[in-house]
């Protein structure tokens, strides 16, 4: 399969969603939670029990109030181009996962939409949706130990997204001989790139234009 372009929290923004498909990624990731009953689109988390969102970002920690506008899913998938694919990064425990699948089924998407979590279940929620492809992340060592079981059993996803310190050669190669795309995160430099493809990862998670044009540049 070819190397593919992921932008990282390009679909939570729909400025940054537009410029990514103007580069020409091959995936948009936004990340999904549910807060107040609304599916809303950030990275931020929430800072409990202050009414806080909290992220870091360029000049440090970025503090927000859980009151102000955000920008929600519904919003995000009548803006796809109806040719890049989405990643949904479902984001905590509960009921996130059966509230995306009925918004996704109803929305009809004109391509596949990738879901991933930690959480899998939330991902499990969509397994009557042909139309997704289901990731399964991993971010700590039990996580890969749990992902690397459940790969080799019968309910095998479409891909999984490793954190980069996480992978090996021996790593990758036993996930890639069960799933079709191994993708990791997070890629923002030349040197990592090259670092994480070297080990045999199909799939490139970035921040950063640069990266991903490298990756793009590969073709």
């Amino acid at each position: 399969m070819t190397l593919l372009a992921i932008a990282h929290r390009a679909g939570n923004d729909l400025a940054a969603l537009r410029t990514a498909v103007d580069l020409g990624v091959d995936v948009l990731e936004a990340d999904v939670h549910v807060r107040a009953r609304r599916l809303e689109v950030r990275h931020s988390k929430h800072l409990r029990p202050l009414p806080v969102l909290w992220d870091s970002g360029p000049a440090g920690l970025e503090l927000t109030s859980t009151g102000a506008a955000r920008l929600e899913l519904a919003a995000v998938l009548a803006a796809l181009d109806g040719r890049t694919p989405v990643m949904l990064d479902l984001k905590g425990p509960g009921r996130v996962g059966a509230r995306v699948a009925d918004l996704v089924r109803a929305a009809q998407p004109a391509v596949p939409v990738l879901v991933c979590s930690r959480w899998w279940p939330g991902v499990d929620a969509f397994s009557a949706l042909p139309e997704v492809r289901p990731v399964l992340t991993a971010r700590s060592r039990a996580e890969l130990l749990r992902l690397r079981r459940r790969v080799a059993g019968a309910r095998r996803p479409y891909g999984v997204s490793v954190h980069r310190s996480l992978l090996t050669p021996a790593v990758v190669g036993v996930l890639r001989t069960a799933v079709a795309v191994v993708m990791t995160w997070g890629v923002n430099d030349l040197a990592e790139l090259d670092r994480v493809v070297g080990l045999g990862v199909n799939g490139v998670i970035s921040d950063e234009a640069e990266v991903l044009r490298a990756v793009l540049d590969r073709r």
